[in-house]
């Protein structure tokens, strides 16, 4: 016993500089490294990215200040420039689609997770999932000559004979408007909606599915109480990527939203998007102070999507808190 104490007693710690060394040999150190350069390469590229659009937009800030983004006057030749009836394109846009995709992707998904045969599911998902990759100007073209005239024909009568009382649905519709461009988003998110929540709705174990039906719960019974609830993180986070999808698209939504800066209740009324907004009069900015503005509605839709990824984090920490609970 004395002798294995004296053992223990006489081993002398090993050197910090030789353990590191011994790590690094062993790639341990190695691979912290390089997971530490790609997470600050990722901070540094967004930092510099936030720091060129405040220094270009200097000019338009010094200008309008706070009013910029209250302001509802886009003058390139008198010199006014305000924001508001951008914000409001690219939010009530953003916010139609999510009110027709969010439905269609969060039932699409539980079908194919839950209800569907695994044969019929995987090559539907193969199908969605292909919506994702077409690109952005196809679905304009679409909008544009499918999406409005049966919009037209079709749609824009139904809801103005059953809700024409309501002020969303007043005025004579004439084809683009933020109706379509609407429309056209929530086809481009429902993708990716579908996709992830349906990965998600995978993810839940196969036990709890199996203790809710032999507790006598039927199919649909245990995706609705058990399932659903357990994947509502997941879902909720996808909700907020197409969300961040839907902000951002520009060349669809230019396409079929009319690029009229103006404010209006009825959704048959053209608008503008700050994504359109920049596409369209970048290359027509000939002042500086017109080019410092169009920068800065670009600080603008950056931080409008850095707050709703926010509010996203915060819902999702406040349902993982209320489930833990």
């Amino acid at each position: 016993m004395a002798a294995t104490t004296s053992t223990v007693l006489d081993r002398a710690p090993e050197p910090r500089a030789r353990g590191f060394w011994r790590r690094l040999r062993a790639g341990e150190e190695i691979a912290y490294l390089i997971a530490l350069s790609a997470a600050t390469l990722v901070l540094l590229i967004v930092g510099l990215l936030v720091y060129q659009l405040w220094i270009s937009s200097t000019l338009s800030i010094h200008a309008f200040g706070f009013s910029f983004l209250t302001g509802s006057t886009w003058d390139p030749n008198a010199g006014q420039f305000g924001a508001l009836p951008f914000i409001y394109g690219t939010c009530v846009t953003s916010a139609l689609a999510l009110l027709i995709a969010v439905p269609l992707g969060v039932g699409a998904s539980i079908f194919l997770a839950e209800l569907a045969p695994p044969n019929a599911s995987n090559v539907m998902t193969f199908l969605i999932e292909l919506l994702a990759a077409v690109p952005s100007v196809i679905y304009g073209l679409l909008g544009i000559f499918v999406l409005v005239p049966l919009i037209h024909t079709y749609l824009a009568p139904f809801l103005t004979a059953t809700f024409g009382f309501l002020p969303l649905f007043q005025g004579t519709f004439y084809g683009v408007s933020f109706l379509s461009a609407g429309i056209i988003l929530s086809i481009m998110v429902a993708p990716f909606i579908i996709s992830v929540s349906r990965e998600v709705l995978y993810a839940v174990p196969t036990d709890q599915r199996e203790a809710a039906l032999a507790l006598g719960a039927t199919k649909w019974e245990a995706t609705w109480d058990i399932v659903i609830p357990n994947a509502r993180t997941g879902i909720m986070g996808s909700i907020f990527l197409a969300l961040a999808r839907a902000l951002g698209e520009t060349m669809a939504v230019t396409m079929v939203i009319g690029n009229t800066p103006a404010i209006s209740a009825s959704l048959y009324s053209p608008g503008y998007s700050i994504a359109a907004v920049i596409a369209n009069e970048f290359t027509e900015a000939t002042g500086n102070l017109y080019l410092s503005s169009l920068i800065f509605l670009g600080l603008v839709l950056f931080g409008l999507t850095i707050v709703i990824n926010a509010v996203a984090r915060i819902l999702i920490l406040v349902t993982q808190q209320k489930g833990a609970a």
